[in-house]
């Protein structure tokens, strides 16, 4: 009741403009937060706990679902229409998960290490970008939806990084498709992977090998990060440029003459000025060109719709051969287990014959032994044929209803989907930039084939032994009635033939359980002549060309089919690779050498459409991202205050490096002595809030903070060539572009708590969340004309 009179004496307050940003509401919370996301287009808040688990919250802080990975999760990012979210995990994975339900869509394995970074943008198309290469997926006008994967009765469906949830995950991943988004992840290895829709992998770079040249310090110098870390990434909206925040050693990468050198004075500063890149930790700004995705992207979106379709029905196909081996094989041991125990009987009445000349003998009107009779009264009986059969046969069924509705309306799929490959692929002007192959897509052409055409074989030869076993089962029961002496006129008479190839072909081998093993090449099925003549004159016709398929199982099919799609795919994700290059290295602070991965910097950056002011600086007339970089410059990298460092043009003015404009805009908040920064974020795109402590050194136990909004547009922004930005330090010679922070001149509000990170800052929704030390939620409407969250959508 307290902290609900306080929020209403606060909206009574602010309502009479004397607190800024009002108070939504103020909550205890039962957990620490480590990290926090508001949805980018609902009010939802995304929190991830101490102890690793994820909340979903709605704006009114009632919680909609919570997970618990089993796993660390290291970063958290949501998908730009909110309909998905992605979480970064510590064993290098990422998991994408539904926001309706936090149902598991999809789990990547990319990274080695852990993922310390998420940035998932998406490209809007323009009206003017709409033109005769726009394409629409056709499969829904010859094809029904795509089928399910299938379930194993009690169990899952093995390690297919999909969830055990009978609703279907490709229907909810679908929805991306028709968008073109790029989810970035960066590792502490240096490693950055880029995944269109967040599923298709597409290229990767690492920060770690690569070599920076910069012309500002001559053409003979090039760096090298050899112990990067990332520790945040960025993607610009229109996807040219992405810049990057690591942390490591920058050496230099070239050995000059020995008289080309410059040496470094007493305080490990170079005498000329040049720079302090030489053996130098601290953290570093890098500028990637990803442009390609941009200039490919009609290019990169079809072949990601289509691998990307094509994965989710491998997944279908490999599910479907997992479910029913293990089906399969958990009926034809039952069955086994039941006859082994005539075995036993031959064995122990001293007989030298197999089980099958019993029966053999039984059909043929000989005597029945002793010990086939008292397994056919005693140990098997008439309830134990029962049984048996309802296993095998039902077991027939479902695999043939899988068939039905899973194996071969996927292998349907991929086969067509393939065939849109193979017209992209001849496309060779547009298509071959990006490394689709030919080739390698006719390949996977014919290997997709292959592979119905052995599902169509399976289903004929699960048909033929099903009816074995179920001619083999009557025979059975009517030879038990007739030795009980009961009637047998309801049961289906026998074919006597079927039943000598059923203890023949059948009784102790599996050609079932044959086809749907991985043999690895050590077993080999065995095709008639007649029929390897007929595949040898068919090749002459055309159409496919290879004649040992016969020979192979549907398992190894497969893993062949896969095997070329990974073939396939491999080849954009290199050429695409290659085409990612760095522009710029900035160093913004040194720092002890110390382990670099326990090092976490206060950092936020945004991009947003650049004025035609920004754009003359930008010396283009082209369609531009500008950008904003903000960070906190730690007390223990210089002997100044703490202080704020804000950059702005990082990525715009790199496009010019090469043409002579080298400058960008900087300005550095003071702050003053008894205020610590305890976080910070863009808002917007002109504004900075800043969320500020009690220096430890003027109290030890901070009772209260402050959260304070900064409109840039009036921070003293000084333009300054590349050539003078060593590093932030250097900027304290230039006074022009500090400011010290006064509390009392900016839009501030206390806040009765000591907080802690995060600050989750949400632009759509104009709010911000912030967590206190013991454990508080407090949300704070920080544009003023919001109607005290009556437009606040209930999500």
């Amino acid at each position: 009741m307290a902290e609900e009179e306080e929020v209403e004496m606060e909206a009574e307050e602010s309502s009479q403009g004397k607190i800024p940003f009002q108070l939504q509401f103020d909550k205890q919370i039962p957990f620490q937060v480590k990290i926090a996301e508001w949805n980018p287009e609902k009010d939802l808040l995304a929190m991830v706990t101490g102890d690793n688990k994820i909340l979903l919250h709605r704006f009114n802080w009632q919680r909609l679902w919570t997970l618990s990975p089993g796993k660390c999760i290291s970063s958290l990012c949501w998908r730009p229409d909110g309909k998905a979210i992605a979480l970064g995990l510590d064993d290098g994975s990422i998991s994408l998960h539904d926001v309706e339900n936090g149902k598991l869509l999809r789990t990547i394995k990319a990274h080695n290490v852990h993922v310390t970074c998420l940035s998932w943008e998406e490209h809007v198309q323009s009206k003017d970008d709409k033109g005769f290469f726009t394409y629409k997926d056709r499969t829904a006008r010859f094809f029904p939806p795509s089928p399910r994967i299938p379930r194993l009765p009690g169990l899952g469906s093995g390690d297919t990084g999909f969830t055990d949830d009978r609703e279907d995950s490709f229907q909810d991943l679908s929805n991306c498709y028709h968008h073109f988004n790029i989810l970035c992840s960066g590792d502490k290895d240096g490693c950055i992977y880029f995944s269109i829709f967040g599923i298709f992998q597409i290229g990767k770079i690492n920060i770690q090998k690569l070599s920076f040249s910069n012309p500002r310090l001559g053409n003979n110098t090039s760096y090298r990060l050899p112990n990067a870390s990332i520790q945040k990434v960025a993607l610009s909206k229109d996807l040219r440029k992405l810049i990057v925040l690591c942390s490591g050693e920058v050496v230099e990468d070239i050995i000059q003459p020995a008289d080309e050198r410059v040496i470094k004075d007493d305080e490990h500063n170079f005498v000329d000025g040049t720079s302090w890149y030489f053996d130098s930790t601290g953290l570093h700004l890098v500028l990637l060109n990803t442009s390609i995705f941009l200039a490919r992207k009609h290019e990169l979106h079809q072949v990601a719709l289509q691998a990307s379709n094509i994965v989710d029905l491998i997944e279908v196909v490999r599910s479907s051969l997992f479910v029913m081996s293990k089906l399969w094989s958990s009926a034809i041991n039952s069955f086994h287990e039941k006859f082994n125990h005539l075995s036993s009987l031959i064995v122990n009445h001293g007989l030298d014959c197999s089980p099958q000349d019993e029966f053999m003998s039984l059909l043929f009107g000989s005597r029945t032994s002793p010990a086939l009779h008292q397994f056919l009264v005693n140990s098997l009986g008439e309830a134990g044929i029962k049984r048996v059969f309802k296993s095998m046969i039902g077991t027939g069924k479902e695999l043939h209803r899988i068939i039905r509705e899973h194996l071969q309306p996927a292998v349907e799929v991929i086969g067509f989907r393939v065939g849109e490959l193979k017209g992209l692929s001849r496309w060779h002007a547009r298509f071959q930039n990006i490394g689709l192959d030919e080739s390698l897509v006719d390949n996977a052409t014919e290997r997709a084939g292959m592979l119905l055409v052995q599902v169509e074989r399976f289903a004929r030869v699960l048909a033929v032994v099903i009816h074995l076993f179920q001619n083999f089962f009557n025979w059975l029961t009517k030879c038990i009635k007739i030795l009980l002496s009961e009637p047998t006129d309801q049961i289906q008479q026998p074919n006597s033939e079927l039943v000598v190839i059923f203890l023949k072909f059948i009784f102790e081998n599996d050609p079932v359980g044959l086809l749907l093993e991985i043999s690895n090449g050590n077993r080999i099925i065995v095709a008639n002549s007649g029929t390897t003549m007929l595949i040898e004159e068919l090749v002459g016709f055309g159409g496919f060309s290879d004649t040992g398929f016969l020979e192979r199982t549907l398992a190894v099919e497969f893993s062949q089919l896969e095997q070329c799609f990974k073939e396939v795919f491999l080849m954009p994700f290199v050429a695409v690779s290659k085409k990612i290059y760095c522009e710029d290295l900035l160093p913004l602070y040194p720092f002890l050498p110390s382990p670099v991965s326990s090092i976490h910097a206060l950092t936020s950056i945004s991009s947003y459409k650049g004025d035609l002011g920004d754009a003359s600086a930008c010396h283009t007339s082209q369609p531009y991202t500008m950008d904003y970089i903000c960070f906190r410059v730690p007390n223990e990298s210089s002997d100044i205050p703490s202080c704020i460092c804000i950059l702005k043009g990082f990525a715009c003015n790199s496009i010019s490096v090469h043409e002579g404009s080298t400058n960008m805009s900087v300005v550095l908040l003071y702050l003053p002595k008894e205020y610590q920064c305890v976080d910070l974020s863009l808002y917007k795109e002109n504004q900075l809030i800043l969320l500020l402590g009690e220096s430890t050194s003027s109290s030890e136990s901070p009772e209260q903070s402050w959260m304070m909004m900064l409109q840039m547009s009036n921070l003293p922004f000084v333009t300054i060539s590349r050539a003078e930005l060593r590093n932030i330090c250097n900027l304290l010679e230039l006074k022009a572009c500090c400011m010290e922070l006064n509390l009392s001149t900016n839009k501030v509000r206390c806040i009765p708590h000591a907080v802690t990170t995060p600050l989750a800052v949400s632009s759509s929704r104009g709010v911000a969340s912030v967590f206190s030390t013991r454990k508080h939620a407090l949300v704070y409407i920080l544009d003023e004309d919001e109607d005290e969250g009556s437009d606040f959508e209930r999500d």
